[in-house]
């Protein structure tokens, strides 16, 4: 770690383990700090005539979750020569997991983001659409905009990955197919992450790590064989790492390792449809204002799948995860 002289230093967080966070100052530093005992955090909320509030308040250090991409204000204990994160700045978006071992609440995985990226394989490992529409739908419910890369077309060929897929373009995602071994789709993929803080995501053994590599040399992210006895990828990544972009690019990468545990805790189900971007614009023409587009009658959604226009693949994973939300609910 390069020496620094100021006192104070305002960066993002990188990563961390064992109670050590890696961050990259603001000015160009890398610094490795402790939270601090008592941790100040700026709280941000809104008064009833929704004008916004904005106050300090002071926290025991191990109630508050760090995350990578959180900007943070650093201090240097002049005594021991080691910095300390003092401040945790106000988030502008999060993604997060459901907590570890199946309980309530949740972890943020990654904070201040500007996107996710999806991205799924062609094949080896087999993509599960309904899987992927539980990674948008996370999105969606964050405020966070998405698109889609499918990796791996050259198992199974372009025109075949592209009807596969062809429900998502049609709902108005953006969809990169790619290759990494033939570079096929690379610039597109690198033009979508320039100048933006992106999430990549998406199931283990779809290519994650080999594609940023690939792009990004210098990055030397850790890639591993399909299991074959499995057809599962196996996690190579360990915990989410942010990578600034390399000049000329702009912006950061966040890799994280597989999210098998994405939940909607605590989601509101009434707004489900509206994570949908291909039932946004017809819920407004359902008879009922609380139209569940389950059974009701004058249903604009349900018409529209029936008559095509609508993917009913999208509309089965519409209602299977309805159904999920109103499991949690009772429970």
């Amino acid at each position: 770690m390069t020496a620094a002289h100021d006192q104070t230093v305002a960066g993002i967080v990188t990563n961390g383990t064992g109670g050590i966070w890696h961050v990259l100052g603001d000015d160009g530093q890398e610094y490795e700090a402790a939270l601090r005992g008592r941790l100040k955090k700026s709280d941000t909320g809104r008064r009833a005539d929704g004008s916004i509030i904005r106050d300090t308040v002071y926290s025991a250090a191990h109630s508050v979750k760090l995350a990578v991409g959180d900007k943070v204000r650093l201090e240097r204990d002049e005594r021991q020569r080691a910095w300390a994160i003092v401040e945790i700045l106000p988030r502008k978006s999060r993604l997060a997991r459901r907590a570890p071992g199946g309980g309530k609440g949740e972890r943020v995985i990654v904070a201040n983001i500007d996107q996710v990226i999806v991205m799924f394989a062609a094949a080896n490992p087999e993509p599960h659409p309904r899987m992927l529409d539980r990674f948008l739908v996370i999105a969606e419910a964050n405020d966070l905009a998405a698109c889609i890369v499918i990796n791996k077309i050259e198992l199974v060929g372009d025109r075949v990955a592209h009807d596969r897929f062809a429900d998502y373009e049609r709902a108005g995602y953006a969809v990169h197919f790619t290759s990494v071994k033939q570079r096929i789709g690379l610039a597109e993929v690198e033009s979508a992450l320039d100048g933006r803080i992106s999430v990549v995501s998406g199931p283990s053994g779809v290519g994650k790590s080999s594609l940023l590599n690939a792009l990004f040399p210098g990055l030397g992210l850790r890639v591993a064989e399909i299991s074959a006895s499995v057809n599962k990828g196996q996690h190579t990544t360990v915990g989410a790492f942010l990578h600034p972009l390399p000049a000329p690019a702009n912006g950061a990468v966040v890799n994280t390792p597989g999210l098998r545990e994405i939940g909607l805790w605590e989601f509101p189900i009434a707004d489900l449809d509206s994570c949908f971007p291909e039932l946004r614009g017809l819920r407004d023409q359902c008879k009922f204002s609380d139209c569940a587009h389950v059974t009701e009658p004058g249903c604009a959604i349900r018409v529209a799948v029936d008559a095509g226009d609508v993917s009913r693949a999208r509309y089965d994973s519409y209602i299977k995860l309805r159904n999920e939300i109103e499991e949690e609910e009772i429970a």
